[in-house]
């Protein structure tokens, strides 16, 4: 799940996306009830969410505000969905750098991953998150 908002360049009127926080959370299918499950645990029901048009996402209305489906390819698919494509290949080479990452741990991996993502916006406050993250379990079970 990511978080981006829409800049304007005042110049030349150009769009573009810049990302702000990332959530990932390991599921082991795709189907309906488990991205139901996500999204009302995860997702708060005032929230406007932007997915491609997988029939994984098809009763998104019930839980949330806003639900807009676009087609991954076209190039408003591809405008609003870029954080989100760019994260998941950019977690992909992330992983490789490790000789053997076990799927009992993938969460872990993913959770360290999302806040080296998103410490880059604490600026002076990378201290004071750094603590709180500390004394909260890190280490999750995962199977």
């Amino acid at each position: 799940m990511a978080e981006s908002t829409i800049l304007e360049d005042l110049k030349t009127g150009k769009l573009t996306k810049i990302c702000r926080y990332f959530k990932m959370k390991k599921i082991y299918n795709l189907k309906v009830k488990t991205a139901e499950y996500l999204v009302k645990d995860l997702i708060d029901p005032d929230t406007v969410v932007q997915t491609d048009e997988s029939p994984t996402y098809t009763n998104f209305e019930d839980f949330i505000d806003v639900h807009i489906k676009e087609i991954s390819n076209s190039n408003e698919g591809k405008f609003n969905l870029i954080w989100a494509h760019t994260v998941i290949s950019s977690l992909k080479s992330d992983l490789r750098k490790y000789r053997m990452v076990s799927e009992r741990k993938l969460q872990n991996y993913m959770n360290e991953y999302c806040y080296k993502l998103n410490r880059r916006y604490f600026g002076e406050r990378l201290f004071d998150r750094l603590v709180n993250v500390s004394i909260q379990p890190y280490w999750q079970s995962s199977g």
